[in-house]
């Protein structure tokens, strides 16, 4: 393909506005010699002497009649690519985000994320999805914009922030005829427990310290996630471990009891991820900035990314 100086197309359209080499070098800021050599190269390449002088000034020529138009059309584009950049206003977008998470964390999150929303973006809309096997190529491939909750596997190439410690505790109704002030390890091993295999790492972080320290727990029954443990606790004598955060947040809807769990279990760390690809993008910029706010214990930490 011929090398061709599209700056050339602009001088083109001084002249043509002009009618005159003179005025389209003084519009254009440039050295009237500078714009005859532009008009010799274009005459040149056209084969055609696309202006001619008269007594009204330069007028031109049928071929230049008809090229003024497609010249406007790369111009224009020229400029729009030029000046372009990403202008993400949260006040008047449209965009649908996408969320990878936990049960868990749709429970602590979403009706809080919803309500800032409303106040300050009307117009966003969020798509949840689980936190599953291809959370990472999904967040690779922009399919996902963002995932939060406890995911160490995730390899180079995605940055990550901190958003809050999780811890566990135990939890029994308000009106549990055994556990009233304290819970013991005894008690632990003779109540009769609601337990959740839920996606995210709560659950298997449990069985695993149960597990190691040779812990007896009764599970009486087996609930497929967060959502049902607080009403089954609250009119049942079940006892539930459940993270913090939840528990938090039970109370404020229920009448619970809520205790330290009686042997040592780890702290984990709650996390939001995206990949490189997005990290310098406005609006994924802005959501990450709005979750951190939402769920942050501790002043914003700063975003690192994962080593290699």
């Amino acid at each position: 393909m011929e090398s061709f100086d599209t700056r050339l197309l602009a001088v083109f359209a001084g002249i043509y506005d002009m009618r005159s080499v003179s005025r389209a070098a003084d519009d254009l800021q440039l050295p009237q010699p500078t714009v005859s050599l532009a008009l010799a190269k274009l005459r040149k390449h056209y084969d055609d002497q696309l202006f001619v002088r008269t007594s009204s000034g330069m007028e031109p020529t049928a071929l230049a009649q008809g090229l003024i138009g497609p010249v406007r059309q790369v111009l224009e584009g020229l400029q729009s690519v030029l000046s372009y950049h990403d202008g993400f206003d949260a006040t008047r977008s449209d965009r649908r985000f996408r969320i990878c998470m936990a049960d868990i964390s749709q429970l602590v999150l979403l009706p809080r994320l919803w309500e800032s929303l409303r106040g300050t973006a009307p117009g966003v809309a969020i798509d949840v999805l689980p936190l599953a096997a291809d959370t990472a190529r999904l967040l690779e491939s922009g399919q996902a914009d963002l995932a939060i909750g406890y995911m160490p596997e995730l390899e180079a190439g995605y940055f990550q922030q901190l958003l809050f410690h999780q811890k566990f505790v135990c939890m029994v109704g308000a009106s549990h005829s055994r556990i009233r002030s304290r819970l013991t390890l005894k008690q632990f091993e003779n109540e009769e427990h609601a337990a959740v295999s839920a996606s995210g790492p709560a659950p298997w972080i449990l069985d695993r310290e149960i597990a190691r320290h040779g812990i007896k727990r009764k599970v009486a029954l087996q609930l497929p996630n967060y959502l049902g443990a607080g009403f089954v606790v609250e009119n049942t004598e079940l006892l539930v471990t459940i993270p913090s955060r939840l528990a938090e947040l039970l109370q404020e809807r229920g009448q619970f009891r809520v205790f330290p769990v009686p042997f040592p279990l780890p702290e984990y760390d709650i996390k939001q991820y995206w990949h490189e690809r997005f990290h310098g993008d406005r609006g994924n910029q802005w959501l990450r900035g709005l979750i951190s706010g939402l769920l942050q214990e501790a002043p914003p930490a700063r975003s690192v990314r994962n080593a290699s």
